[in-house]
């Protein structure tokens, strides 16, 4: 069994976001739009489901009817030891990009380093790395 994926509904945002975390993370991209699938809410345009699978995996869509930015509470998205530091680094600065430091990328006293961004599109992610040899003074 795989691990979960996070589905984002996004407010008419799904194109450039899915396309914006292909940029981030890399990946495979497949984006489908409404007319595609036949379905008549919302423009034909719309993508009714886009999928980026990677090293990190989201699934997402246009909601119908719902204006404005996507709603986040509760909830990070955690990158954890999910690559190696320079990489885990690189991703924090693409996703704060037009958005927002929660708190910055930094070493902790307990030796790992971690940081929080909040991303343009309004996703909160959680990136961090436990240091190793060829990265200690980071």
């Amino acid at each position: 069994m795989s691990a979960p994926t996070p589905y984002i509904l996004f407010p008419g945002t799904a194109r450039d976001a899915l396309t914006f975390y292909r940029e981030v993370f890399g990946g495979e991209l497949s984006l489908h739009t409404h007319a595609e699938f036949s379905r008549d809410e919302g423009t034909p345009e719309a993508i009714a489901h886009g999928e980026l699978r990677g090293i990190v995996d989201l699934q997402g869509a246009d909601a119908s009817g719902v204006d404005g930015s996507l709603r986040v509470e509760g909830l990070m998205l955690s990158l954890l030891g999910a690559a190696d530091s320079t990489t885990l680094r690189t991703w924090f600065a693409r996703l704060s990009a037009g958005g927002e430091v929660v708190d910055d990328l930094q070493r902790r006293p307990w030796g790992a380093s971690d940081g929080q961004v909040r991303d343009r599109f309004g996703l909160h992610w959680l990136i961090g790395y436990e240091h190793g040899e060829s990265d200690a003074a980071s």
